[in-house]
């Protein structure tokens, strides 16, 4: 029987998880993320356990709401490009089973600037700070994850009111983890 244990930035994206599911919070960006969870994971038996990392995103994209479940992670401020040059693998764009087909760009950028957003919705229709860092140490515990995230703004000037915006996406985060885990 699989276990649960959800991730989150913060107490407020967290606050409907339902009771009886663990929930780490990470703080605030990739390192923390990647740091917390790894934290979390060690020294524990993951062999039945999926990580739900639940939480906040601004869409990059104009129409995008709701509920997204992305199949794929970007780390958007790594220059990955120059690490290629030098023959290195950045592993800047990350794979998750079961997701919907977006694509989640993510990065220690907290995303308002117009022009940030229009280039990284080139590539993704969805931005975070903290998914990336938490796909990553899922993968290197080999513990599967699944990317829960839930719209709170457009990532633009208006993201700013974000702590006002934050309960509402958190009430629907909390009703998907009660519909889908029962």
């Amino acid at each position: 029987m699989t276990e649960y244990m959800v991730v989150s930035a913060t107490r407020g994206e967290a606050r409907y998880v339902p009771e009886g599911i663990p929930v780490v919070i990470t703080g605030v960006g990739k390192t923390a993320a990647a740091v917390f969870t790894a934290q979390a994971l060690a020294g524990r038996d993951t062999s039945d356990l999926m990580v739900l990392n639940v939480g906040t995103t601004g869409a990059l994209r104009d129409g995008l709401a709701g509920l997204y479940l992305p199949s794929e992670v970007v780390n958007h401020d790594l220059n990955a490009e120059a690490i290629r040059a030098i023959g290195l693998d950045p592993q800047e764009s990350l794979q998750i089973e079961g997701g919907d087909g977006t694509v989640l760009a993510s990065g220690d950028v907290f995303v308002t600037d117009p022009a940030v957003r229009a280039r990284l919705a080139e590539r993704a229709h969805l931005v975070d700070m903290e998914a990336y860092g938490v796909v990553f140490a899922c993968r290197q515990f080999g513990v599967p994850v699944r990317l829960v995230k839930h719209v709170s703004d457009s990532a633009d000037e208006a993201a700013v009111d974000w702590p006002a915006l934050v309960d509402t996406s958190a009430k629907a985060l909390g009703e998907w983890l009660r519909t889908e885990l029962s």
